[in-house]
């Protein structure tokens, strides 16, 4: 009966073992989680989502407090227009965010970061380059393009002294999306290093629609490995998406998979960043706890757990401090939302806002709770403590239980001496 680690993951010199754990924004895939992904050999990710905030937090910046002085004559303005990102400054967080992670790799794996081309951040394409350029600067191993087609995304860093060195991944949900992406950045002379098929059990943003149970990730990933077949193009496939287990894993790469990514049993690890009271919500959670929903302000569908105090806040729009959701114009779906629920409630102290949620503040105060499909099943991962709570387990022991279990088992922690 073969395991994870009878395969592995070719990505040019580098042979590894064929795990990668997906990119959790914000900082709950922390630089912690990914070195230890690394240093087992496989792929870890950071995130560079909201990134100034990252940093603030991890190094006692001052980016979100001063960007807030800045603008702060503006907070009561609904055009957030006028708010900008300092590309400098976006720059020094992204530097800090990798460059200190990059210092502290250990072992043969590799850390990549994830990169949402939806945190529009009122200047798409500027704020792209930049946190594509500067973490390509900072020595990040690889770049997984999420969140959108990323079809300028390639032509942004093209220039770039590491632009054939960096390992370049894409997100796709479907083959139409990924021959899009392909005839798109055939100008720039380069090929992806791999494709993430993303399927609709996945975590977080969806790349379907409220449709999304239609579909199926092995499915997708045999049409997308067919195609590439037929069109003789060599890109390994990593399939995300609903692998719980080691066995699931296996299957996959036997059907031709490159390796795979894995991230909702990692969120109840020491290394990530979700505070443990978050991540015993998630450890509770029944199946009928989790749903999908239309409430991000991106217009991607969102899984999460239907607790999340995200769901239902009424909060001020606090885009002059944050503001990672502005489009090009300034615009964000949740401040239409806002101001309909303040304009028809004009006496209420609080409106409750249904339709949308504020995914900047919510996201950074870890009250967003997004989960993949299975997350209902982490608690038979591990052992209930006397108190009543689930132990949380360690990122080694997550990884190692997928690359060495059989027989779709899970291994349980060591048990914690009363």
């Amino acid at each position: 009966m073969k395991r994870v680690d009878d395969f592995r993951l070719r990505l040019g010199s580098h042979e590894l073992v064929p795990i990668m754990v997906g990119g959790m924004g914000v900082d709950i895939s922390t630089a912690e989680l990914s070195l230890e992904a690394a240093r087992l050999g496989g792929i870890g990710h950071i995130s560079d989502a909201m990134v100034p905030t990252v940093s603030d937090r991890r190094f006692n910046t001052k980016f979100v407090k001063n960007k807030l002085k800045q603008y702060k004559f503006n907070v009561a303005n609904s055009d957030k227009s006028v708010v900008q990102f300092d590309l400098g400054l976006l720059a020094e967080a992204t530097a800090m965010h990798v460059g200190k992670t990059m210092e502290a790799k250990r072992g043969p794996g590799l850390v990549f970061i994830n990169c949402m081309e939806k945190l529009t951040m009122n200047g798409p394409k500027e704020t792209l380059r930049v946190r594509l350029q500067a973490a390509m600067d900072h020595g990040i191993d690889g770049i997984t393009l999420a969140a959108g087609l990323h079809l300028g995304s390639f032509a942004l860093i093209q220039d770039h002294p590491r632009f054939n060195d960096v390992k370049l991944g894409i997100i796709v949900s479907s083959l139409r999306a990924l021959q899009l992406f392909l005839k798109k950045n055939a100008r720039t002379g380069r090929m992806p290093d791999y494709v993430v098929v993303e399927g609709p059990l996945a975590g977080g943003h969806l790349g379907f629609g409220m449709d999304w149970a239609a579909f199926d990730l092995a499915s997708i990933m045999v049409e997308i490995r067919d195609w590439l077949q037929a069109e003789q193009l060599d890109i390994p496939l990593i399939p995300a998406g609903g692998i719980f287990t080691g066995s699931d894993a296996v299957n996959f790469l036997e059907m031709g998979a490159a390796a795979v990514q894995v991230a909702t049993r990692f969120t109840v690890t020491d290394e990530c960043g979700l505070p443990e009271d978050v991540q015993q919500e998630y450890f509770k959670a029944s199946e009928d706890d989790i749903e999908v929903n239309g409430i991000s302000p991106t217009g991607y569908p969102m899984r999460m757990l239907k607790n999340s105090p995200a769901i239902g806040s009424g909060i001020r729009p606090n885009c002059e401090a944050f503001g990672y959701l502005l489009d090009a114009k300034g615009n964000c779906q949740y401040i239409d939302a806002y101001n309909r629920e303040v304009a028809a409630h004009p006496e209420a102290a609080k409106v409750k806002v249904m339709d949308k949620t504020c995914l900047c503040t919510h996201m950074r105060n870890f009250d967003c709770w997004t989960c993949g499909h299975y997350t209902y099943r982490l608690k038979d991962t591990t052992r209930k403590n006397e108190d009543g709570n689930y132990q949380i387990l360690s990122a080694e022991h997550v990884f190692n239980d997928y690359r060495y279990s059989t027989g779709n088992t899970i291994a349980l922690p060591p048990e914690v001496a009363a």
